[in-house]
């Protein structure tokens, strides 16, 4: 059984006709399997857990009370999130120190380019949550060191799993994972904090579990702005800021059960990100929603007081979308209110004109965005299809159908 959210029933067909991709299912018990027959690189997992414990600061625990864990169980909880996190990495990779254990299969792993974890609600009501294993699989450096990002969903939500890979191979940087939790007015905000927002709206980004690190804005460019960099250009320094900038708080277990860790970080302000969606639609098939925008930084006095409405120990993006006069984007409320998921994926610039070239070649219509109609390059044949370029779109992608079909 997979979760109510749409995106966590993968459909084979979509990924094989118009992405040529396959899809391989590794039941949770794996994870299990794995952890209680020690089948990870043992030597590893004794130098992930020392980098963890110095670097990532477990905060207090502000949910649980008396129904919280100790902290000699906490430790426990510590040491196999780490294991989660390797044995997520080998099933996605491969491992040869695994074939060197005896375990040839398991250090072939599956070639994933990006993958899932399914978690919610029958593993985390006996298990830790996944949420630090997505956490670190999503960011650009672990106890290794820096290196590419993976790409791993929380609630295996496939879809949105598709849209941050998207936006990784068009970035070349690290892609977030975030709900799109809740809207705010400039009114509503005067009303719940009695100060006045200095920017048309917010959208509030936040998630459990993979919102990668990159994502705090803690890297610098040259001249002192945020940013999400590649791999190759992310520094020691720039990893070092990153998890200062967050802590870890034992996760609540009226809904996690078993425990786990999230991850807690305040986004800086001023990253150009674009955030997008893909949608499956039946009757129609797949549809790809881009929202170009930036992180800002609010007044801390709000930013306290609207973080207590939702989740204060999960990690928070405050995202402003690019206004235009395209009714999805005529205010920030309708760029929310015509969101096809409470699910985004987060990615570093404005990447929407790829976005849309790589949809049409995917043969995947594009049915929400505020790109610039001057920087949109689709094939020439889609001229053949009208004058309305959204409706074109439809009809050549309709018309030519999947293109690995």
């Amino acid at each position: 059984m997979a979760m109510g959210i749409a995106g966590s029933i993968v459909d084979p067909e979509f990924f094989e006709d118009y992405l040529n991709m396959r899809c391989e299912s590794v039941d949770m018990c794996e994870i299990i399997r794995r952890v209680n027959e020690k089948i990870y690189d043992e030597e590893e997992f004794e130098r992930a857990l020392a980098w963890t414990k110095k670097n990532c600061r477990q905060y207090q625990d502000i949910y649980n009370g008396a129904n919280g864990k100790s902290q000699a169980d906490q430790e426990k909880v510590w040491e196999y999130v780490v294991k989660m996190t390797m044995i997520g990495r080998d099933l996605m990779a491969g491992n040869p120190k695994l074939a060197e254990k005896g375990f040839r299969e398991e250090a072939e792993g599956h070639n994933a380019i990006a993958g899932g974890f399914q978690g919610q609600r029958q593993w985390t009501d006996h298990m830790p949550n996944g949420d630090f294993m997505e956490t670190v699989l999503n960011s650009s450096f672990d106890w290794n060191g820096i290196r590419e990002a993976f790409v791993l969903a929380t609630e295996n939500d496939a879809l949105n799993g598709t849209a941050m890979l998207f936006g990784h191979l068009l970035s070349n940087s690290a892609s977030g994972f975030s709900d799109v939790r809740t809207y705010w007015s400039k009114e509503a905000v005067k009303q719940a904090t009695g100060y006045d927002l200095d920017v048309p709206g917010l959208i509030h980004l936040i998630n459990s579990g993979a919102t990668t690190l990159d994502g705090s804005g803690q890297s610098l460019d040259a001249e002192g702005n945020p940013v999400m960099k590649e791999p190759w250009n992310l520094t020691d320094a720039d990893v070092e800021n990153c998890l200062k900038a967050t802590t870890w708080y034992p996760a609540d277990r009226d809904y996690f059960r078993g425990g786990g860790f999230s991850s807690n970080f305040l986004s800086k302000g001023g990253m150009p990100v674009t955030m997008m969606r893909l949608n499956l639609i039946k009757g129609l098939g797949p549809v790809l929603q881009i929202a170009e925008g930036w992180t800002v930084e609010i007044d801390p006095e709000i930013h306290q007081k609207l973080n207590m409405r939702t989740d204060p120990t999960w990690p928070t993006t405050w995202f402003v979308p690019r206004l235009c006069d395209k009714s999805a984007f005529k205010d920030v409320y309708s760029v929310m209110n015509n969101w096809g998921a409470n699910h985004g994926a987060i990615s570093y610039g404005h990447i929407g004109q790829d976005l849309i070239t790589l949809a049409s070649m995917l043969r995947i219509p594009v049915c929400m965005h505020n790109v610039d109609e001057n920087e949109i390059f689709r094939p020439a044949a889609w001229n053949a299809f009208g004058m309305d370029k959204e409706g074109a779109d439809y009809r050549a992608c309709t018309t030519y159908g999947p293109i690995y079909k």
